[in-house]
C-alpha cells in the first residue's frame, strides 16, 4: 500500500507539471528504449511517504525523477548515477534509490537548491545490457511560496 501511495503521489506531481502553468515532463528516446526525467519539489509528496523514503521535504529540496521504459512500456532496470552543479560552480553527487511497483521502475536522488538557483544535471545510465545513455539538462529550481 505504501509504494501505491508513492506512486500515487509522483502521479500527480508529473501530472501537475504536465499542465500548462508548470514546467513538462522530458524524455529521450535511447534506441528502443524511452528515458523519462523530471524534477519535481519534494513539498508535492506527502509527509508520510517522504518519512517511509527518508525524504527531507522542504523548500530548498527537490526530488530528480528518471524512469526507463523499454518498447511494451514496463520499467527498465539499470543503474543510474549523476550530479547537479549550480552557476558558481557548486556539485553535488545525486545518490538514486530504486524504487519499484508493478510494471514501473523509478530512480529517484534528492537534489538541494538555493530559490530560483539554475542547475545542470548530468545523468549517467548503465543497462542491464551494457548500454550506457547520458542525459545532460538544465533546471531552474524554485521555493514554494
Amino acid at each position: 500500500m505504501h509504494t501505491y501511495s508513492l506512486f500515487k503521489c509522483l502521479s500527480v506531481a508529473l501530472a501537475l507539471f504536465l499542465s500548462p502553468f508548470s514546467f513538462a515532463e522530458q524524455k529521450v528516446i535511447f534506441g528502443e528504449y524511452e528515458i523519462h526525467y523530471i524534477v519535481i519539489p519534494t513539498t508535492f509528496l506527502d509527509s508520510s511517504i517522504a518519512n517511509q523514503y527518508n525524504l527531507v521535504r522542504g523548500d530548498d529540496r527537490a526530488l530528480v525523477n528518471i524512469s526507463i521504459l523499454n518498447a511494451d512500456a514496463k520499467g527498465v532496470q539499470a543503474v543510474v548515477t549523476g550530479t547537479s552543479k549550480n552557476l558558481i560552480g557548486q556539485i553535488q553527487t545525486l545518490s538514486f534509490a530504486q524504487v519499484k511497483e508493478q510494471n514501473a521502475i523509478y530512480y529517484l536522488a534528492p537534489l538541494r537548491h538555493a530559490d530560483e538557483e539554475h542547475h545542470r544535471l548530468e545523468i549517467n545510465i548503465q543497462l542491464a545490457n551494457g548500454e550506457t545513455a547520458h542525459l545532460e539538462f538544465k533546471q531552474k529550481m524554485y521555493w514554494e511560496r
